[in-house]
């Protein structure tokens, strides 16, 4: 009977972002993250077959823990509360976790998913399907309920809470508190008009 593995993979991916968040995607290798974990270099190997599967794992959890509470909230009635919520839910995440929201940000081209394996890109392609479609349909139904344009609604879902949570996660800081409540009133102003 061998011994339990002293290392998780969610430890590595925990040690992946971290370093992500302090060096950038170049700083995020395979040794440095097995450093960072204090395991020995080959138990990463176990876990992840190179980089790019490491660095998918990573996006993966991450875009799948965002995805979970914007998409509940925006799935709720009514519409226009939902998407007010929807928005607000953006600060939220990026404030419990500003190392993901720094590596969302920066996107999965970023991260290299043209090198990716072809189940992770996948499924990576499956999460903005399911993000594009849960986002369309709320335009359709907004656009009927407030009159605004697909763009103005865009700005409201996407661009807004974004911008609000860009310029603290590029300093490496989480969104203060009072920009969850700023983006949720600016959000109804544009829904209202």
């Amino acid at each position: 009977m061998g011994r339990p593995p002293q290392h998780t993979p969610d430890d590595f991916l925990d040690a992946a972002i971290r370093i992500f968040a302090a060096k950038g995607v170049a700083g995020v290798t395979m040794s440095a993250v097995a450093r960072e974990v204090g395991a020995p270099s080959g138990s990463i190997y176990h876990r992840f077959p190179g980089r790019p599967a490491l660095l998918a794992a990573v996006w993966l959890r991450t875009v799948t823990g965002f995805q979970q509470g914007y998409l509940e909230a925006l799935d709720r009635d009514p519409p226009v509360e939902a998407a007010i919520e929807a928005a607000a839910q953006v600060v939220r995440w990026c404030r419990a976790h500003p190392a993901e929201g720094k590596l969302l940000y920066a996107g999965n081209r970023a991260l290299g998913v043209d090198d990716w394996p072809p189940e992770d890109r996948d499924r990576a392609d499956k999460a903005n399907r399911r993000l594009e479609t849960a986002i369309g349909k709320a335009v359709r139904e907004l656009r009927a309920i407030t009159g605004r344009s697909t763009d103005e609604l865009m700005l409201a879902l996407v661009d807004l809470p974004y911008a609000a949570v860009r310029r603290h996660l590029d300093r490496g800081e989480s969104p203060p508190p009072r920009t969850v409540d700023l983006v949720a009133r600016t959000t109804r102003t544009l829904l209202a008009g």
